[in-house]
């Protein structure tokens, strides 16, 4: 996620305004009346554990069961306390689950945004007696090659599994939802020490062996694990009918809420087919873009299809098109941001990743009054304007 996890871990980056991404696992998990639930933590965890606190927001506070965040160790027997991935998570503590007395264990990955009753999953693998329960689901076939994809026969086994390929005819996918019968689980990780991650090892090396079976999920699903598929779902949810309802009174998401006044919008601003979060200011004017609480859109601003979090301050004059600012960004006056000069080019340190024609800034960056800056470009975090070469950055630069 390029810069955006320079300062935290992907659970933690703010989304559609309000939200962090590790608010729709969490509030999926309570709205399924489950409470009792650990997040398992290593990279850059400060802001990911202070948002989630003790999880009241989550009715997780509980004295029994309830929610335990789980940090990286060493202990006699190991050698290296890292985490090598989401398997080799889970195996160093096995212990903790052992603690918990249950039979199965849900698997989830902190990085995906959806809504979604996990008791109809769980039903299924009961019924069907399984070791392991996939959550499955159809995506783009352009986009196969961002996930695991899987076939199944016509009982909903698993038959079949490719991480990743770089061609496909079928695109159903997996979404890293996981059921395991915990004994299961405890062995083959034991067992299998090279296994790191579900996806790439432990999943292959289960299907045809034991009873893997497939859970299909007709409604909303995104891995916002690229800046593109980011920038996306917080677009997505501007429709006039998102797939995503966070309005929805039986399916409330659930986070951890500042303190901030009511939004404001200003009498000569225009605020169009966007969201305006707690606290903002909009004198400006803002099309089709998320803004966050606390950020401040001054008169004569423009934001065209950007995402700004919270607390940035755009100033007087200034225009920003598909743009995302991370959070504490000031942006000068008559600042040009996602310039249009009619070609894109790809980010020189990123083409793979960063081409989608969005511009990328850094957590409490200052950019510079009247700069000139195009698309595809990278500012790494806390820039000040004596990291800028010129007044003019071309498409595709990098800045840190």
């Amino acid at each position: 996620m390029s810069v955006l996890t320079r300062v935290r871990s992907e659970g933690a980056i703010p989304f559609a305004g309000k939200f962090r991404i590790i608010d729709f696992p969490l509030s999926n998990c309570s709205n399924s009346e489950i409470y009792n639930v650990s997040v398992l933590t290593q990279y850059m965890p400060v802001s990911l554990n202070v948002h989630i606190g003790v999880g009241k927001p989550w009715e997780l506070d509980r004295s029994r069961g309830g929610l335990r965040i789980l940090h990286p160790y060493l202990g006699p027997d190991m050698n290296d306390g890292w985490q090598k991935g989401s398997a080799d998570a889970v195996r160093k503590n096995l212990e903790f689950i052992d603690s918990r007395r249950i039979d199965t264990v849900l698997i989830l990955g902190g990085n995906h945004v959806y809504k979604m009753d996990y008791r109809p999953m769980l039903k299924l693998h009961r019924d069907m007696k399984a070791d392991v329960t996939v959550g499955i689901r159809s995506v783009n076939p352009f986009e196969t090659h961002r996930f695991g994809i899987i076939s199944t026969d016509s009982s909903q086994r698993v038959i079949g599994f490719r991480e990743k390929p770089r061609r496909s005819r079928e695109n159903v996918a997996s979404m890293g939802v996981y059921i395991f019968d915990v004994e299961l689980l405890k062995e083959h990780l034991l067992t299998n020490p090279s296994h790191v991650d579900f996806g790439r090892d432990v999943l292959p090396s289960l299907i045809g062996k034991k009873r893997v079976f497939a859970y299909k999920y007709e409604g909303y699903w995104a891995n916002v694990g690229t800046i593109q598929a980011y920038w996306e779902a917080n677009m997505a949810l501007l429709a006039e009918i998102s797939a995503l309802d966070l309005y929805d009174p039986d399916w409330i998401i659930h986070t951890r809420s500042e303190e901030q006044p009511p939004a404001k919008v200003g009498p000569s601003a225009k605020l169009i087919g966007s969201l305006s979060s707690n606290g903002s200011i909009v004198e400006g004017t803002v099309k089709g873009s998320v803004i966050s609480p606390g950020v401040h859109v001054a008169e004569g601003a423009t934001v065209i299809d950007s995402v700004i979090m919270n607390d940035c301050k755009i100033e007087s004059g200034a225009v920003l098109n598909k743009v995302i600012l991370d959070k504490e960004v000031i942006v000068g006056e008559n600042a040009n941001i996602g310039t249009e000069n009619g070609t894109i080019v790809p980010n020189k340190l990123d083409p793979d990743k960063i081409n989608a024609g969005i511009t990328v800034i850094g957590k409490r960056t200052q950019i510079p009054a009247g700069i000139q800056i195009g698309h595809n470009v990278v500012i790494a975090p806390y820039m000040r304007a004596e990291h800028f070469p010129s007044d003019e950055i071309a498409d595709g630069e990098t800045i840190r």
